[in-house]
């Protein structure tokens, strides 16, 4: 259902912007990592997850789905990879993993994420979206969508763009 929620969010993003730059936060079998790579073929991908078998399983999705060339898939806990670093800022960051996890990395996803970029965030139940917006809106992003499959949410937040100097 997870997956799911951020499938359908993403789809109805894709409906009014591209996105060149992608991370895949907690990639497991990389499902989101090649959803992305496939709505546009000018897409780079970075695939994270901390599990090395999962990290397998998505190059080997990658592969069989025919966006090897697109999609990096890597073994980091969190961002803390040069490799995140170096792709990014990203357009678009899916993290797809539990509440509190997505709580602790709410500052280390605004500092990966450019200014107007998107947000992913799913793997957490109804009754936890209130905290995880919480830590996100105390690093600047704001909810623009959610998706609800009772009992789970998915939330999609915009990083605020810094006001324009005069």
């Amino acid at each position: 259902q997870t997956t799911a929620a951020c499938l359908e969010a993403f789809d109805g993003l894709l409906r009014r912007r591209r996105f060149a730059r992608v991370l895949d936060m907690g990639c497991g079998s990389a499902i989101l990592a090649i959803a992305a790579a496939r709505a546009d073929h000018r897409c780079s991908v970075t695939a994270v997850d901390n599990d090395p078998l999962a990290v397998a399983v998505a190059r080997d999705n990658a592969r069989r789905n025919g966006v090897a060339g697109r999609v990096r898939a890597l073994v980091a806990e969190g961002y803390a990879a040069a490799t995140i670093h170096r792709a990014g800022p990203y357009d678009l960051v899916f993290a797809n993993i539990l509440a509190d996890p997505l709580i602790g990395m709410a500052g280390a996803l605004r500092r990966h994420l450019a200014p107007g970029g998107i947000a992913v965030l799913s793997g957490l139940l109804d009754r936890q979206a209130t905290a995880v917006l919480t830590a996100h809106r105390a690093h600047g992003l704001r909810e623009i969508a959610r998706v609800d499959r009772h009992p789970w949410v998915a939330l999609v937040l915009r990083r605020l763009r810094p006001p324009v100097a005069r």
